[in-house]
């Protein structure tokens, strides 16, 4: 197998974190803590490509935000021994974007897609053939002279990754011959990403330190790295570098998150619906305008955890409060649980 690149094209905007998150990401399966439903699956996949000595199928990859989407497609990556290349459905504007990416791949390479559920209409008619039948179809010219040509494409694999599944079309989603859901992480495997990113990154901790991390993290490896970076901030200003459980607890409280990860936004939200709407129902454009917030930014980042902690309940009419919401929040529910009113 050929060493392994990694290329990016086209490129979401890199941040602060970026360096941060690369730096503590695992480079193989056995590294990758957690999601043991999803890596033993990959193992499998993985192991029979390799025996038969082909590219893998296509693979799609979905769950919230910072669950390590982008981590596997990295690891699958280096298990094969293949290239990487790395694109965002929104940065790819126009069906020739999408040809000369594909015109570049050898046989083998992995064409990674986030955000796939982004992709334009016209570029994903592209990808139909190219993901199917590894060809490429062209319209050369204009008018009456136009023709069509048909160019092949070696044999490689294209790995999504998507918040969204429900918005991608019935032929794209088709096409991947596995999918996944990458689900929020335990607090034990939590606190064994704290540890190890601590490792890395030379911070000494406490066990009880990284669990209190942990504990707050909202079951996401993406918050764990982040806050891990501010409790070290923390412990080396106002403690003796070490994290412990005490020194953790209060960066956390300084940051203004709560014993369940819970941040001022995620409290905003639940305020809202309690206190503006009754407890709801309300509709998610109603909450965004009353908070200032996007409303995709609820539903993709602060909702999916609400609704695992059953703080916050989905319904044809809009959001609910929960009874454990209004007690979290040190309020009284009202009378009779939910203000849902009937269905007609």
């Amino acid at each position: 197998m050929s060493s392994r690149k990694r290329e990016m094209l086209s490129p979401s905007p890199r941040t602060e974190e970026t360096p941060f998150e690369e730096t503590l990401r695992p480079q193989r399966l056995d590294e990758y803590i957690g999601q043991e439903r999803v890596k033993a699956n990959l193992r499998i996949l993985i192991e029979a490509a390799r025996h038969r000595r082909e590219p893998l199928d296509h693979i799609l990859l979905y769950g919230p935000p910072g669950l390590g989407k982008t981590t596997l497609a990295h690891i699958i990556a280096n298990e094969m021994g293949v290239n990487i290349k790395i694109t965002a459905g929104p940065a790819v504007e126009r069906q020739g974007d999408l040809a000369a990416i594909l015109t570049n791949l050898r046989r083998g390479d992995i064409l990674f897609v986030d955000e796939v559920h982004r992709l334009p209409r016209a570029v994903e008619e592209i990808l139909y053939p190219a993901m199917e039948d590894f060809a490429l179809d062209l319209i050369i010219g204009k008018g009456p002279a136009a023709r069509n040509i048909r160019l092949d494409l070696p044999r490689f694999t294209v790995i999504g990754a998507t918040t969204r599944p429900a918005l991608l079309s019935s032929p794209l989603r088709d096409r991947f011959g596995a999918i996944f859901r990458l689900d929020f992480y335990e607090l034990a495997a939590m606190t064994e990403i704290v540890k190890r990113a601590a490792r890395i990154l030379n911070v000494p901790v406490e066990e009880d330190g990284a669990r209190e991390i942990a504990r707050r993290a909202r079951g996401t490896p993406r918050i764990a790295n982040r806050l891990l970076r501010r409790v070290r901030d923390y412990a080396q200003v106002r403690a003796d570098g070490t994290i412990t459980r005490e020194v953790a607890r209060q960066a956390l409280e300084l940051l203004d998150i709560d014993e369940l990860g819970l941040d001022e936004v995620d409290r905003r939200v639940l305020r809202t619906i309690i206190q503006k709407f009754g407890g709801g129902p309300v509709g998610l454009e109603t909450i965004a305008a009353a908070i200032s917030e996007e409303a995709d930014t609820i539903m993709d980042v602060y909702e999916p955890y609400l609704l695992q902690l059953g703080f916050l309940e989905r319904t044809p009419r809009g959001r609910v409060a929960t009874p454990l919401a209004y007690e979290h929040l040190g309020l009284v529910p009202p009378a009779g649980g939910s203000h849902q009113p009937p269905l007609l």
